[in-house]
């Protein structure tokens, strides 16, 4: 024997080459108790290996096989695979030294693009960027024909995710999955279960909320400017610190900082068409607050906690959305002598650069079927909907948030991903024992789902045809928003189109950098 690595796709093109006759040789003859043939093992690529890309292929790894990766900071990819090397307890991680030893044999590229192009043996790809480039790289992705799990939200506008649904639609032999993990739960579909069977009732309202982005990332935050700071304004109120003045100095103390050595910051900009200079406000993870790059709490906790309530009511298309938060986070736009008078852009203005600290979204779906219309409202940034009169006063709803379903007879409760799902009245538990299970429950983490599903072995959890209708409906909240406050958009999700307040379809898509267009 040489070592000599054997690629999957090598390995099922020889098979061709020799009689059947070897092929149905016992697997455990030919490695032994549990051993994986070649022809099983699935050669997955990563595209953004900090954060949730570690812990994704962490997983993987256990069982397949990382080929290569793509990152604009390597260095901060390979602090977290070393992060993952010890347990809490300081002891050695198994599954943190396989994926070490995978890593370190995995091609590596600075851009998705050269990886896609010249890596013949990838299988699958998954996606775990800021959110700005999921729907680039995933389009890229299947265009190639790969497999793809993208991490939430699926996409960084509603354009994107029309635009990958329909490829999805369009290549059925290709496995998507969205990594919202808390849909492959048992919980999950517990909760669908108790709604689907009427255990309380018609529901015509639910209330969802989440701490996020409090003490998480900064929102409502100037642009950074690295410049002096300006003077202080008159002011009819006899001192100068007005909230525009403070958010002037805020910017300036901000500073301006050079990019670090071996971070490609302009692939990680990627498809912005604005100019964005670096500053370590952005990169890793505080992305998500601003507007260039991430779509803020309802992106990374919705697609957990409004999942659950789309999937279980069967909701598709909103058909009114309105939203009211607290202050944007701006930078000063100057005037514009060329400007027609009279217009902002002669005025000068504030423009939005990272999304508020707290946001509330009020979402009306119309009837469905027997099932009558239904008031979805959102709560981020420590925000929390009423109590239910249902509710015991000795029952707090959780600062992380959570999920309440108010049924005509009751209401169902239960905390982030679907977890701890309770009844009241109490009395309902009883009805809801006698629920049988009407869905089938995923044995594996949702990663190997997917990794099942491209194997032929089951069905994907979370696959685009439904991950984009719900990453729609909670970026339309963001419309919404963007549109402004104290106004309701109506929106005809068959044409895709916002028929009220038709500059509100802005918002829908994003101007990209050239080349860079989905």
């Amino acid at each position: 024997m040489t070592g000599k690595k054997v690629t999957r796709r090598k390995f099922v093109a020889d098979t061709g080459k020799i009689g059947l006759g070897v092929m149905i040789v016992p697997r455990h003859v030919l490695g032994g108790v549990g051993y994986q043939a070649p022809s099983d093992t699935m050669n997955f690529a990563v595209v953004g290996f900090g954060g949730m890309g570690s812990e994704n292929a962490l997983e993987l790894a256990k069982t397949e096989n990382l080929v290569a990766f793509a990152d604009v900071d390597f260095a901060f990819s390979e602090g977290k695979v070393a992060e993952k090397l010890k347990d809490g307890d300081k002891k050695d991680r198994p599954e943190g030294i396989t994926l070490k030893q995978k890593f370190d044999k995995a091609a590596r590229y600075s851009d998705f693009r050269a990886m896609l192009d010249k890596q013949k043996d990838i299988d699958g790809v998954v996606i775990a960027t800021p959110d700005h480039l999921h729907a680039v790289v995933a389009k890229a992705s299947m265009q190639s024909g790969k497999h793809v799990y993208v991490q939430k939200p699926l996409t960084y506008s509603v354009h994107e995710a029309r635009v990958l649904r329909q490829l999805a639609i369009s290549n059925p032999k290709i496995v998507t999955q969205m990594g919202n993990q808390g849909h492959s739960s048992d919980t999950a579909r517990l909760v669908n279960e108790w709604i689907q069977a009427g255990v309380i009732g018609p529901v015509r309202a639910v209330d969802v909320w989440t701490n996020r982005p409090v003490v998480y990332w900064p929102q409502g935050v100037p642009l950074p400017t690295g410049s002096a700071p300006p003077a202080p304004p008159s002011s009819p109120f006899g001192h100068p610190f007005s909230f525009g003045y403070v958010n002037q100095l805020l910017a300036s103390a901000l500073g301006a900082y050079p990019v670090p050595p071996g971070l490609h910051w302009d692939l990680y900009v990627g498809p912005v068409a604005e100019d964005v200079p670096y500053h370590p406000i952005y990169h890793p993870f505080n992305w998500r607050g601003w507007i260039a790059f991430g779509v803020g709490a309802l992106g990374d906790m919705g697609a957990h906690l409004i999942d659950h309530p789309f999937w279980a009511l069967g909701l598709k298309y909103p058909t009114s959305i309105e939203a009211t938060s607290t202050q944007w986070g701006t930078m000063p736009v100057p005037p514009d002598p060329k400007a027609p008078a009279g217009t902002r852009e002669a005025k000068g203005y504030n423009k939005p650069v990272s999304y508020p600290v707290a946001t509330a979204v009020h979402y009306q779906f119309p009837a469905r079927g027997a099932q009558p219309a239904v008031k979805l409202n959102w709560y981020d940034g420590g925000l929390y909907p009423p109590r239910p009169d249902l509710l015991p006063d000795d029952v707090p709803l959780k600062s992380e948030g959570g999920v309440i379903f108010l049924g005509d007879k009751g209401i169902l409760m239960h905390d982030t991903y679907g977890r701890n799902a309770r009844l009241f009245p109490i009395g309902l538990t009883e009805d809801a024992a006698l629920v049988p299970k009407s869905f089938a429950r995923i044995p594996w983490s949702h990663e190997m789902n997917w990794v099942k599903a491209i194997k032929g072995e089951t069905q994907a959890s979370c696959p685009f045809e439904y991950a984009a209708l719900l990453t729609e409906t909670m970026l339309l909240g963001l419309v919404a928003l963007r549109t402004g406050q104290g106004r309701k958009i109506l929106y005809d999700g068959e044409q895709m189109l916002v028929t009220n307040i038709r500059e509100a379809n802005q918002y829908l898509t994003r101007e990209y950098r050239a080349g860079w267009a989905v």
